[in-house]
């Protein structure tokens, strides 16, 4: 945690230095092949990429619509952790997992982050078959605190340029 919080206080390339650390966390955590962030205003019904270690098959795009399926009810609507083993139980919520296979994924996982009780965003993860396993599943939520760290200073970053521009 400490390469994550040298990271979060440094004013150079901001937020972009704070994402690759917390990708950096992930990886010692609970391992990560692919790695994004996803930040969510559950108001208008959009999300967006903010962050990719892939950015060639995943690049930072504009807004796109909340998905309405199981992973909705899940991460949006019960706050809880979102976990597929297999390409087939991705393939059932997400409509890209022939991409997510092609980059050597077939699991993933992702975490939501709730900030006052308002879901802010979420960290994917995903990885070979079967990666995400009980054991890493519960290791995951330690990372809750730095992911919320990192949410807040992306938008306290936007904020200030709103003001300032």
């Amino acid at each position: 945690m400490t390469e994550f919080s040298t990271a979060l206080a440094t004013a150079d390339n901001q937020p972009e230095t704070t994402y690759r650390s917390l990708e950096n966390l992930v990886r010692d955590t609970i391992g990560v092949r692919l790695f994004t962030l996803m930040e969510v205003d559950q108001k208008r019904g959009v999300v967006w990429r903010s962050y990719t270690n892939m950015p060639d098959a995943y690049p930072v795009l504009g807004e796109k619509p909340l998905l309405q399926n199981r992973w909705s009810e899940i991460v949006e609507g019960r706050h809880e952790t979102f976990v597929a083993n297999s390409i087939q139980e991705i393939a059932e919520v997400f409509s890209d997992h022939e991409l997510i296979r092609s980059l050597g994924c077939e699991s993933c996982l992702n975490l939501p982050i709730v900030i006052m009780g308002h879901l802010r965003g979420t960290l994917n993860c995903l990885d070979v078959a079967g990666h995400y396993t009980p054991e890493r599943v519960a290791a995951a939520q330690s990372l809750k605190t730095a992911g919320a760290a990192a949410f807040l200073l992306a938008g306290a970053i936007r904020k200030q340029g709103e003001e300032n521009g």
